[in-house]
């Protein structure tokens, strides 16, 4: 099997679970609790905040690797890598948002998912340029 279809498949993979799961974080992000708790909507929102953050830095590193400054190879693959993250930090980011019925301090997470409608693109962005970049020098 080779790489292209491997990353297709996890991709299929990862858009199939986040489908799948829609209904049930929905229904589980909606129930309101404490302050300081965390909460489903928390935890998903820190999850994908934290997933972003992972893709921006790995983003940087193939833009950098892409453009000769650090080791030798194009950064192909840290840049489909930061793509992915940034993808599914946005989708988890916009669930979490979508699904919180109240606003900051409610428990919905609505805060860390505006942070993931944030940090996700930025991730995505720095992917895409690292991407062209090794398209352009291979």
């Amino acid at each position: 099997m080779s790489v292209r279809h491997l990353l297709a498949t996890a991709a299929a993979t990862l858009l199939g679970m986040v489908w799948l799961a829609t209904p049930a974080a929905a229904h589980v992000l909606v129930q309101p609790v404490g302050a300081y708790t965390l909460t489903s909507g928390r935890l998903w929102s820190a999850v994908a905040a934290l997933l972003g953050l992972a893709g921006v830095v790995i983003g940087g590193l193939a833009l950098a690797r892409s453009a000769g400054r650090i080791g030798a190879g194009t950064g192909r693959r840290g840049a489909i890598v930061a793509l992915v993250a940034g993808l599914s930090c946005t989708v988890i980011g916009g669930l979490v948002v979508a699904a919180a019925d109240g606003g900051p301090g409610t428990g919905y997470g609505i805060v860390g998912g505006y942070v993931d409608l944030v940090v996700g693109p930025i991730a995505m962005v720095l992917g895409g340029l690292a991407l062209a970049r090794s398209r352009r020098t291979a």
